[in-house]
């Protein structure tokens, strides 16, 4: 059975594909949490939570910009080291992509009528500073190289996001209302599904991720030094730019997982989505857990081992006194909860223990923002957590599901030529039971059954 060239099946994934308007529900829940967080961020602005209004939208910019920025590095990875395994995942974490022009929006906010309650600190501490990092950390310059920073990131990811979905928006043209069809014949001009055609759009994708990924680490190595480590500008820790953009690229991988979740129910793909994809994927988030681990252990071992007044600061700030419960939290969900959750295989194949880990671990990356930001700015002698905080965190959480859900009303959510090739490796493997190891079976595998079911179901 060769699937690649099954138009039947082909015919199946574009109406998958089509079906992609049915994200109401987060459509309506990404309006309303925005509105209920925009209600609370104004009241704070309004009243004594002004500065802390915006040290929490502060914080919550770093985290869902390095989401969107981390799905995208996620698929330029996968481009490059040719994974067929994500083939009906990839564009569930493609959409992040849309919250990006919002995090530039935001950055924008930040360095105006957000810089003083966050950077007004570092303003008086610039006279004592060298002359060059004062410079370096001035108002302008900071402004001017993270809206480059960001502005690139955006640029780039759009293209190679859009680049991924132009074969898919050429074969679902047909089949859309008249509206995203006259879009989608736009995009696809000068594309004409010719085997010639897709080689030179595969050859695009390629080239485009491979520029993304050095981009997206140096980008991100930018926000982090400027929007965590100059809050304290007499700290500093080279580390801390790997230790962002890779702790992005695992929430990526978390976020990928509770959206692939949602989302095979919502185009109608459960059946598709085999044990064996969620295997691998629980794999990857195990894998960069405990590289988010050593990453984090690499940074504090060499700042206790120097024991510099300098570089301790930072630390015990954060793991003692009354920060240590947030200390202690960040720990146990970055870490040792997802660790010894998906160590096994069966918690990486079953729904309900993936999507549950995958949930721990990006709530606990939340906080770990909020550790890394607010013990360098805040006036409260602890934890501060009230409205104006829960106003910043839900207005740009439901930001990032309105753009999430209007990427995915728009644009074709299943891409029928990567699910193809993930569906006929899969049913390929499914040939004797002493083909698999250990921790997999045919069963983890979607079937041909499963295939023919699926080709005749309306």
């Amino acid at each position: 059975m060769e699937l690649t060239h099954d138009q039947e099946l082909r015919d199946r994934l574009v109406e998958h594909a089509v079906t992609s308007g049915r994200y109401s529900g987060m459509l309506r829940t990404g309006i309303v949490v925005a509105l209920v967080g925009l209600v609370l961020f104004v009241v704070a602005l309004a009243g004594a939570g002004h500065d802390r209004a915006w040290q929490a939208f502060h914080f919550n910019w770093v985290f869902y910009t390095g989401l969107a920025g981390g799905s995208v590095a996620l698929t330029a990875v996968y481009k490059i080291a040719n994974s067929k395994w994500s083939g009906l995942l990839i564009r569930f974490a493609q959409a992040s992509v849309a919250f990006l022009p919002v995090s530039l929006l935001g950055l924008a906010l930040i360095f105006t009528v957000g810089y003083e309650p966050i950077y007004g600190h570092m303003s008086e501490q610039l006279h004592s500073l060298q002359h060059g990092k004062a410079v370096w950390l001035s108002h302008e310059f900071m402004a001017i190289r993270l809206a480059l920073a960001v502005g690139t990131i955006l640029a780039l990811g759009w293209a190679l996001i859009r680049a991924d979905m132009v074969p898919d928006m050429f074969f679902a043209r047909g089949r859309t209302d008249p509206k995203r069809r006259a879009m989608y014949e736009a995009w696809t001009a000068g594309f004409d599904g010719s085997d010639a055609a897709r080689a030179v759009q595969h050859a695009k994708i390629n080239r485009l991720a491979g520029i993304f990924i050095p981009v997206y680490a140096i980008g991100f190595t930018i926000i982090a030094f400027d929007m965590i480590m100059a809050l304290q500008p007499h700290w500093f820790s080279n580390l801390l730019g790997g230790w962002y953009f890779m702790g992005s690229f695992l929430g990526a991988h978390t976020l990928l997982a509770l959206m692939m979740l949602y989302g095979e129910g919502q185009i109608g793909i459960r059946d598709l989505v085999s044990p064996k994809q969620r295997h691998d994927l629980g794999k990857m988030i195990f894998g960069f857990t405990v590289f988010w681990t050593y990453l984090m252990w690499a940074q504090f071992l060499v700042i206790w081992y120097g024991n510099l007044p300098e570089e301790t600061g930072f630390v015990f700030s954060r793991l003692w006194g009354p920060w240590r419960p947030i200390g202690a939290a960040v720990g146990f969900g970055m870490f040792l909860i997802p660790f010894w959750g998906l160590i096994g295989a069966r918690p990486k194949k079953m729904r309900f223990t993936l999507g549950l880990f995958a949930a721990i671990s990006l709530l606990a990356l939340w906080l770990e923002r909020y550790l890394l930001v607010l013990p360098s700015i805040t006036a409260e002698h602890g934890p501060p957590f009230g409205i104006p905080e829960v106003g910043a965190t839900l207005l740009l959480g439901g930001l990032f599901l309105l753009c999430y859900a209007l990427f995915a009303r728009t644009f074709p959510m299943v891409s029928p030529r990567l699910a193809e090739i993930t569906l006929d490796r899969e049913v390929h493997h499914v040939v004797a039971e002493a083909e698999f190891g250990h921790d997999e079976s045919a069963a983890d595998y979607v079937s041909e059954k499963t295939i023919e079911a699926e080709k005749h179901h309306h």
